[in-house]
């Protein structure tokens, strides 16, 4: 097993910009702990990166750019859904480095867009948004199902003579610019975070918890535990995709930090484990149980969740927690992915639900 001061000497061989604020803080959740006793509930606040309103692309984004950079890029073009944490993010990196940002904006068929959280937030920016339409049932997340999306964009951009970087949605997937799973390493190096933390307090965390979408922060957390705490159980709670699919983005990507680190790619089938039954009636999609879970961290702990990724994880955990799924007396530590300026664009389907 290895050392986190090893691992951390492994971690600086690779350029990275300072863009978020760390270490995030490593909160206990009383009034939580006390619902779910005999658990003991924790969060890691990777909603306080700092970055546009913090959020866990920020850790992402600081090897990322340094690869742009590295890349001689003057602009990054990437893609997502028009809520997107990610873009948001991107675009906020981009200005503060004074790179140009293109983003292309997924919306389904007919589907109204309203100029609300993170959009505004991708307008003040400064960055070149394009709301494009999609159909179909493939998703976004790969590039392949989005080519036709990009290609008129990145067309366009090369005959105004600039050099762009094609950063793969949510930094995750190795495709586009970007060859080595870079994104990835953030998480890696957060759980060495993590695992600090937590043993300063006495214990070693059993289970860590967190929303996943592009699988990216997933895997990077999944090779920290490998390395420095094999006891240590990565659940994700599947915000995007069909278990199987997540489950085969987060192995790969796992498979190719730990060659980037020097490690053996020794990933097995039992060390990913990702939940899909909490993914109702689909990405982005509000339910009554996301809404509960939104109002009960408010009420019990005054911490904002965001109704796509850290609200649905938090009622999967919920619900895992009422049915037993966690071992008696564990350490449970919830990983808060931000992505609160989405509260604003849901806030009536999130008013209609909340039981005050």
């Amino acid at each position: 097993m290895m050392r986190n001061d090893g691992l951390h000497d492994r971690l600086r061989r690779f350029p990275r910009e300072t863009l978020a604020h760390l270490p995030t803080p490593l909160e206990e959740l009383p009034s939580l702990s006390g619902l779910l006793a005999p658990l003991s509930v924790y969060m890691k606040r990777d909603d306080q990166t700092g970055l546009a309103f913090g959020g866990n692309k920020a850790r992402k984004l600081e090897f990322i750019m340094a690869d742009v950079v590295s890349q001689e890029a003057d602009t990054i073009v990437t893609w997502a859904g028009v809520q997107s944490n990610w873009c948001r993010q991107v675009a906020a990196a981009a200005a503060r480095m004074g790179l140009r940002a293109v983003l292309v904006l997924v919306k389904k068929p007919g589907a109204t867009v309203s100029e609300d959280g993170n959009l505004l937030l991708d307008r003040f920016f400064g960055a070149d948004v394009r709301i494009v339409e999609a159909s179909g049932d493939k998703g976004f997340l790969e590039l392949e199902h989005v080519r036709g999306l990009l290609d008129p964009v990145l067309e366009e951009e090369q005959r105004a003579g600039r050099k762009v970087y094609l950063a793969p949605v949510g930094g995750s997937l190795l495709e586009g610019s970007m060859a080595r799973p870079l994104g990835s390493l953030g998480y890696v190096e957060a759980f060495a975070e993590l695992l600090e933390q937590a043993r300063e307090r006495g214990f070693t965390p059993d289970t860590v918890v967190l929303a996943s979408g592009s699988a990216g922060t997933q895997a990077g957390l999944l090779a920290g535990a490998k390395l420095l705490s094999p006891e240590t159980r990565i659940v994700g709670i599947s915000v995007a995709g069909a278990a199987p699919v997540v489950s085969s983005y987060v192995r790969a990507i796992t498979e190719a930090i730990l060659v980037e680190l020097g490690e053996a790619p020794d990933v097995a089938d039992d060390d990913v484990v990702v939940l899909d039954e909490y993914l109702a009636e689909g990405y982005g999609v509000l339910n009554q149980a996301v809404t509960d879970a939104i109002g009960l961290l408010a009420r019990k702990e005054g911490i904002l969740l965001d109704p796509v990724y850290s609200g649905k994880a938090m009622a999967g955990f919920l619900d895992l927690a009422h049915r037993g799924y966690f071992g008696g007396d564990e350490h449970v530590v919830f990983l808060h992915t931000g992505g609160t300026p989405a509260l604003f664009p849901y806030r009536e389907g999130l008013l209609g639900g909340l039981n005050v």
